[in-house]
């Protein structure tokens, strides 16, 4: 029996009200780098630079999104997608990150949202995918405490510009990645190193995301707020002490530095004693200015990580044993493939109690695509995304806390230092071409939406 056709997976096993939909970001579709007037972000100019990006890969085309935004639409519509999550590229209506406005830019994403109501689609907006303001990185970036309030006018533009018309918000996408990769380990912009960068910028932006949550509040006041996380589900490679105790410093970085400042419980310092250096950046009133109520978490998970203790890792003394020494399945990213960690994932955060909803904004998979007949039959992909639900109404079934399920990504995109290469969407991209061609996975997610 073939499992894709034969799924016994329907939308209504999840109840009428389950969210559905799909994510992007900026960034990784719109190209028009400088177009009408759009300032430089840090990824611009990250991805300008020689052996930064596999292939020599840039965005300055990406998906052409910010001219092809209409026929993509389109297609959202017709895969029955009802739920679109897309964010608004900073520098495209702050060039210079601060005032003054670039009014090509706010119309550009007044159409996409105006295009979006008109087929029927709800718009999710996401406030901040990464592509901070080069103008600002030369400040310090997140790293300069300014960036609170560089964020904070930022998102009363937009609530000014767009929450007539959008009631669902996002304030910041994945803290631990961007700031873990851009500003520690230097393989994501900005490119900066450092446990001194790192723990200022963590800092700042979880200022930032409260900030940012509290303005929104203000403006829209029956607007739906929340913030997103990576998650991934942890296990330790043996039994040994050594290891479990290396698994739960490898969790508590990754799984609660961000979210248990934004629940008031402060940052888990006991467990991760590194991040008592932050107590060199955390001023009078901060603790307090952490913590917000949101309306949802997004989260936002794709495989497990297996972690044994290293001696040689500075600070967490943990390591990850790869997908590939474990020869286990894996993604073109390495990533494993094991559904479970989303309902383990599921567990761990519903055991906190100051989480209203949480909607799954991020999960899916990379595999290699080829158009054949004009067909793309990724199977691997299709199995996936059935298998990741599955998980998620075994969650539901247990009385797990889980309300929505958004796809990653639309399209093939720029997945930022793997270029091209790594292909995640329902929707297959010719880049050379721009021709759309939707996936098997994308005709069954659209047979199941309907």
């Amino acid at each position: 029996m073939n499992k894709i056709e034969n799924s016994f997976l329907n939308k209504d096993q999840f109840g009428q009200d389950f969210l559905w939909g799909v994510s992007t970001a900026a960034f990784q579709i719109e190209g028009a780098h400088d177009a009408d007037g759009k300032g430089s972000s840090i990824w611009d100019v990250f991805t300008s630079q020689k052996g930064k990006i596999k292939n020599g890969h840039h965005a300055a085309i990406a998906c052409d999104f910010y001219n092809s935004y209409q026929s993509d639409i389109n297609l959202i519509r017709d895969l029955n997608i009802p739920n679109f999550r897309f964010s608004i590229s900073w520098s495209r209506i702050m060039p210079t990150g601060i005032h003054p406005l670039n009014q090509a830019g706010i119309e550009y994403y007044n159409k996409i949202i105006d295009s979006l109501l008109a087929s029927g689609i709800e718009p999710w907006i996401t406030l901040y995918h990464w592509d901070l303001p080069h103008a600002l990185e030369v400040k310090g970036g997140w790293t300069n405490r300014d960036s609170v309030k560089w964020f904070s006018d930022y998102v009363e533009v937009c609530a000014q510009y767009f929450g007539d018309r959008v009631k669902n918000w996002m304030v910041i996408n994945e803290p631990s990645v961007f700031t873990g990769a851009g500003y520690f380990l230097g393989i994501h912009a900005p490119g900066k190193k450092g446990i001194t960068n790192y723990l200022k910028a963590m800092h700042h932006v979880t200022l930032a995301t409260a900030a940012g949550a509290k303005i929104l509040r203000n403006r829209i006041p029956d607007a739906n707020i929340g913030t997103t996380f990576s998650c991934t589900h942890i296990e330790p490679a043996t039994e040994s002490s050594k290891d479990i105790e290396a698994a739960k410093r490898v969790d508590t970085l990754l799984n609660r530095t961000f979210i248990e400042p934004i629940l008031g419980l402060g940052y888990p310092q006991k467990d991760l004693p590194v991040l008592k250096k932050l107590n060199n950046y955390i001023r009078e009133d901060d603790l307090d200015n952490l913590a917000f109520d949101f309306d949802f978490i997004g989260l936002q998970c794709y495989t497990r990580e297996v972690v044994k203790y290293s001696l040689l890792t500075p600070y967490i003394g943990a390591e990850l044993v790869s997908a590939e020494k474990r020869n286990v399945i894996s993604t073109d990213m390495g990533w494993e493939v094991y559904p479970p960690a989303l309902y383990h994932v599921l567990k761990k955060f519903n055991e906190y109690q100051g989480i209203k909803k949480i909607i799954i904004t991020e999960n899916g998979a990379a595999f290699p695509d080829t158009v054949s007949n004009g067909k793309v039959y990724d199977i691997k992909r299709t199995h996936f995304i059935q298998d990741h639900l599955e998980q998620i109404l075994k969650a539901k079934n247990d009385g797990l806390n889980v309300d929505g399920y958004f796809v990653w990504s639309l399209t093939d995109n720029f997945e930022w230092a793997e270029g091209y290469n790594a292909r995640f969407g329902l929707i297959h991209v010719d880049f050379e071409t721009q021709k759309r061609t939707i996936k098997h996975s994308g005709l069954w997610f659209k047979d199941f939406l309907s």
